[in-house]
């Protein structure tokens, strides 16, 4: 592998460069992108709730969801964000862009609010919150993400053993998790298909990119559909994002859409940067400042989870906040015969103070 085929990391500068038109092109791109991501959780869930008062649910491995119009609405608005996204990254800083994509959570949660009744108590709002801000700050302190520029070093990159065990180890974790976990834990335990989708998709990911890549050396004038390694990617990317939408649809089927969207944000986000960071070796070159900053936002993330799932039966929220604060008053007392008895009790009958 040649070392000029790989351009070291470097990191995007914080502001906008001198040309304005383009940063606030790519802002808009970035911000569309977290509209139609965030509205396509809501409209997949009404979908799959119209879906289930007929019909073997997808929560039960069923598949009517396909039938149904409003799904593929949801679908495709999924995938005009993600095309707004990717588009995002050509005109403004990645700085900017993959902190954004948090947002996409809130848009959720608020579209859930109206569109679908679903409340979000106290504590789940503020774990929303505190997950989002720690996948930003995850985020910012992750590694630059080095540029490859042809396929021929992507291979090399694939086969190196760090990426070859995370392959393996995502393969199989989610194979238990589909096959025994899964049947057993799958409608009670939140963790169990959102995980799934999060692993698998992380691969999915990085085919993605490298059938990016191809694609631009092909157009570029060095054509690379003769390349086994192009039709690899192409097939590991249709049978992940296979799985992954099959158990995100049983997560939302089941599983109530606000409190969805950010774990799987949170999870999918911690599994992309960690398969991009051992895929090209990024963390070697992180500050002791990033590494601190990776570190916090990942505690962040867990706490906010934490306080998402724990209490999310609790009925809590800020119009119940005083009832809660208020002091209990002291009972005034009477004294019956010795004894202490309260003003606001029933008097005692007369046999009751005879004895």
């Amino acid at each position: 592998m040649n070392s000029t085929d790989i351009v070291a990391p470097s990191r995007m500068p914080r502001e906008a460069d001198g040309n304005s038109t383009n940063f606030y092109i790519g802002l808009t791109l970035a911000i569309l992108s977290t509209i139609f991501i965030g509205a396509s959780f809501v409209i997949k869930k009404k979908a799959l709730i119209k879906l289930s008062q007929y019909g073997t649910r997808a929560g039960e491995g069923g598949y009517g969801y396909l039938k149904e119009w409003l799904w593929w609405a949801g679908f495709f608005s999924l995938g005009f964000g993600e095309t707004f996204n990717f588009a995002a990254y050509a005109f403004a800083p990645a700085t900017l862009v993959t902190p954004l994509g948090a947002l996409s959570v809130l848009v959720s949660a608020v579209m859930s609010s109206y569109f679908l009744r679903e409340r979000l108590n106290l504590h789940g709002k503020i774990g929303c919150m505190l997950s989002i801000l720690g996948s930003t700050v995850m985020v910012i302190h992750a590694p630059a993400e080095a540029e490859v520029t042809n396929l021929n070093t992507l291979s090399h990159m694939l086969l190196e053993p760090a990426f070859i065990t995370y392959g393996v180890i995502v393969v199989i974790i989610s194979l238990v998790l589909i096959f025994y976990y899964g049947p057993k834990y799958g409608k009670t335990n939140i963790l169990i298909y959102i995980a799934i989708c999060s692993m698998i998709g992380s691969l999915s990911v990085m085919a993605c990119k490298g059938l990016g890549l191809s694609l631009k050396q092909t157009f570029g004038g060095d054509n690379q559909l003769t390349n086994l390694l192009t039709w690899f990617l192409l097939a590991s990317l249709v049978a992940c994002v296979t799985v992954q939408m099959n158990y995100l649809n049983r997560a939302l089927d089941i599983f109530n859409t606000s409190i969805v969207t950010p774990i799987y944000y949170v999870f999918f986000t911690t599994f992309v940067i960690s398969a991009s960071a051992i895929l090209y070796k990024e963390w070697e070159l992180m500050t002791p400042k990033d590494i601190i900053g990776t570190l916090s936002g990942f505690l962040t993330i867990v706490f906010g989870i934490f306080l998402l799932h724990a209490f999310k039966d609790v009925n809590f929220s800020l119009s119940s906040l005083p009832t809660f604060m208020r002091r209990e008053e002291p009972k005034e007392t009477h004294l019956v015969n010795g004894s202490t008895t309260s003003l606001l009790q029933d008097p005692p009958s007369e046999e009751e103070v005879v004895r």
